[in-house]
């Protein structure tokens, strides 16, 4: 692992298992790490609250942005509890799809970055296991990064740890870092807003479960 010893971080974090993971990885890359997590008006505010403790636990720096105009511009499942949690349809993105939403939140770490003498930003996107979702591509990324290079004329490196591996290479990459189990029992991934292994049966809880399974099958483990 390329290690960033004398420069800081920021990461973009939302108290999940893909964010606390590159969280952990940042801390091993760079000489200091912060994050900051957004508020845009998500239904589970137990999203918010496990970024904090998880900061806090880790006693990194932490800034919670308000974006709660993304929730009224772009409804979608993970804002409005009108709207069901489903796949898509033929082709169609799924429910969760927040329009501009990781467009928006690297913009911002961006600027609160440079504001703070960083210039390197992590963030927890992939193409891998990434539902389609249009701006989780690496495509995005390193056009977003000439973008915001240009735009504030600085020299930011947007990370993608997770970019080109799986949600089971993910649970690899925690348990190599010593933190999997931290991973497993103190990160919020379910649309429905339980803690840890979460309800079992929403999208994102099925991803997560069966990327565990996978990897603790390759070690000869059982669930």
């Amino acid at each position: 692992m390329y290690e960033f010893k004398d420069e800081g971080a920021l990461v973009v974090f939302s108290g999940g298992q893909d964010s606390t993971t590159c969280l952990f990885w940042a801390l091993e890359t760079f000489k200091t790490v912060e994050v900051v997590t957004f508020d845009y008006n998500q239904r589970h505010k137990a999203e918010i609250a496990c970024a904090k403790k998880i900061a806090s636990d880790l006693q990194v720096p932490h800034a919670i942005l308000d974006m709660s105009l993304l929730g009224q511009l772009a409804p979608n499942a993970l804002t409005r509890s009108d709207i069901e949690v489903k796949a898509g349809e033929d082709g169609a993105l799924p429910s969760t799809f927040v329009d501009g939403r990781n467009l928006l939140f690297l913009s911002f770490a961006a600027v609160l970055a440079k504001q703070k003498g960083l210039r390197h930003i992590v963030t927890g996107v992939c193409e891998t296991d990434f539902s389609g979702y249009p701006d989780c591509r690496d495509v995005f990324i390193k056009s977003l990064n000439v973008t915001l290079n240009l735009a504030m004329d600085y020299q930011f490196v947007l990370h993608t740890p997770l970019m080109w591996i799986n949600k089971a290479e993910t649970w690899g990459l925690a348990d190599r870092l010593g933190k999997l189990e931290y991973v497993r029992q103190n990160t919020l991934t379910c649309y429905n807003g339980l803690i840890g292994d979460g309800c079992g049966t929403c999208p994102a809880c099925l991803l997560r479960k069966r990327g565990l399974e996978q990897y603790l099958a390759g070690k000869g483990i059982a669930i």
